[in-house]
């Protein structure tokens, strides 16, 4: 049965009346008797006795009349929820973010969007920028937030420099670095930021660190230093509330660290994609 048999078996149950159920459908009586017989036909039974009364429902013709009063009412309702979605932010949001900032800086920034688009469902990767990186490009997610300098040449947002810190518990300026036993305490990281680091010491000593311990997370390495095992340089998003016994002296105003939001052109043609976006650079404004 198509939509046009459900309505016309509504009509003919509710009017019991071949010529005002055509005039209700919009189509001539011979027109309306001949598709009612063609039904009939394809049922192999009859929905309706004609007299010249008018017509009389049989057992059938009310059971497909309440099947099809049903069906349309279910159209009915599925029309009311498709014009609902157009006006409603809804469907799945794919992100890949770079591990230090799905740890410290993009839960706020969640917690604001779910409140806010509570029909979207979120799908996200975090790793290092280079796992971002290749998500991204080979289409796996909807937008990307990653660190480093970034030669993308689509659509692309600065969301916010991290100050780069030399933070310990006894270590009070550069100088005692020279001096010091205790371990340079280093975590996992992508090659760029592994190579930042690198840079800032062989441009401020000639040899490497007396001792080292290397990490697999950048929380880890945080707490180790808080603990007073040893010294490390972080960034300033994983600085805040540190405790006043704690010594934070910058690297130098030319040591930062970038992050980027990366979208495609197609992706950001989704609602879900945009509102997350705009409200990215909500945030990143308030930096």
């Amino acid at each position: 049965m198509h939509l046009d048999d459900f309505r016309m078996m509504v009509v003919l149950a509710e009017e019991l009346n071949m010529r005002k159920a055509a005039e209700r459908l919009f189509v001539s009586q011979p027109a309306l008797s001949q598709r009612l017989q063609s039904m009939e036909k394809q049922w192999s039974m009859k929905f309706f006795i004609r007299s010249q009364k008018g017509l009389t429902i049989t057992p059938a013709g009310e059971k497909v009349a309440a099947y099809a009063k049903g069906m349309l009412l279910q159209e009915e309702n599925v029309k009311n929820e498709l014009a609902s979605l157009q006006t409603k932010t809804h469907g799945t949001l794919k992100i890949a973010v770079a591990s230090i900032i799905a740890q410290y800086w993009l839960p706020s920034v969640l917690k604001q969007f779910v409140e806010k688009y509570p029909l979207v469902q979120i799908s996200m990767f975090t790793g290092w920028s280079s796992e971002v990186q290749k998500h991204f490009y080979e289409g796996d997610v909807h937008l990307a937030i990653l660190r480093g300098s970034q030669e993308f040449p689509g659509n692309k947002w600065h969301l916010l420099s991290d100050e780069l810190y030399l933070v310990d518990t006894e270590i009070a300026n550069v100088d005692m670095l020279r001096e010091t036993n205790k371990p340079f305490i280093q975590f996992k990281s992508d090659s760029t930021y592994y190579s930042q680091i690198q840079g800032w010491w062989y441009g401020m000593f000639s040899h490497p660190p007396k001792r080292t311990i290397v990490v697999d997370q950048i929380e880890t390495c945080k707490q180790m230093v808080l603990h007073g095992i040893g010294y490390a340089i972080l960034p300033s998003s994983v600085l805040q509330a540190m405790p006043p016994n704690v010594y934070k002296m910058p690297l130098s105003v030319n040591e930062k660290r970038e992050t980027w939001l990366l979208v495609n052109d197609t992706a950001l043609e989704l609602k879900q994609v945009g509102a997350f976006v705009e409200l990215m650079k909500q945030f990143a404004a308030k930096k």
